[in-house]
């Protein structure tokens, strides 16, 4: 039998991590020893990385905290738009929002770099790889797999609840509050590169002769080179991102 008995509640989408007999329900816990309180919350199936503030018994603490028995334990999701005031956070603050992805959110990194952001993404990394760029980089690492967000190496991560790729980018874009920070069409949709100006010159070649005929305006990757032009694709994708809300 566990020596000690605590009281777990989780709040908001943190229930969509747990057994259904939990969500939205006060949990007994039993366990041994004084365990920190990450290590009980991941036991739940939570990731640390989804965790924004820990309350025990009224006060806020860090994950280290240790939970030796009797306690009740409050748990919640990021805030969105909500100050918290003197409240230590739980993990070092960003000072830039910058992205590595899992290797099956290939169309979601697109539209992150077509809306600005710097997005790090290859279809062949392991699960150390990402953890490495995430860390050495400062990077948010996004994924559907829980696991990998359990790994304790990972400070900066993000669970995506949606599949559909148009909605985890809306999803992505409320819990970092990045709508203000969009810049369309400044970063490489293929490589991740900074967009610059080209000239007609520079596109011969390399773009339909119609779009020379009827374009004067295009630019360029610094990086691979892919040559970009407003045109119809311009509109269908500001179209598809205006049914979620997004719009620039």
């Amino acid at each position: 039998m566990a020596a000690h008995r605590c009281e777990f509640r989780f709040y908001e989408e943190l229930n969509d991590f747990l057994q259904p007999r939990q969500r939205k329900h006060t949990i007994v816990h039993d366990f041994d020893g004084t365990p920190s309180v990450k290590d009980r919350i991941e036991s739940f199936g939570v990731p640390h990385t989804e965790v924004d503030l820990i309350v025990v018994d009224g006060e806020p603490v860090g994950f280290d905290h240790r939970l030796s028995g009797g306690e009740r334990v409050a748990v919640y999701p990021t805030f969105h738009g909500l100050d918290l005031g003197a409240v230590t956070p739980l993990r070092p603050t960003l000072r830039e929002t910058r992205f590595v992805l899992d290797v099956h959110l290939g169309r979601l990194t697109r539209y992150l770099r077509l809306l600005g952001f710097d997005s790090s993404y290859a279809n062949d990394r392991s699960d150390d790889e990402l953890l490495a760029l995430s860390r050495n980089e400062n990077r948010v690492l996004l994924t559907r797999d829980v696991g990998l967000l359990e790994r304790a190496a990972l400070v900066h991560g993000g669970f995506l609840h949606e599949t559909d790729s148009r909605l985890q980018l809306r999803e992505v874009l409320d819990r970092f509050h990045l709508q203000e920070h969009i810049a369309p069409l400044t970063r490489c949709a293929r490589c991740n590169g900074l967009i610059g100006p080209a000239t007609p010159t520079y596109a011969r070649g390399s773009v339909p002769g119609g779009v020379l005929r009827e374009q004067r305006r295009f630019s360029r990757c610094n990086d691979c080179g892919q040559v970009y032009w407003p045109g119809g694709h311009l509109k269908r994708l500001r179209a598809r991102l205006a049914e979620i809300g997004v719009w620039f």
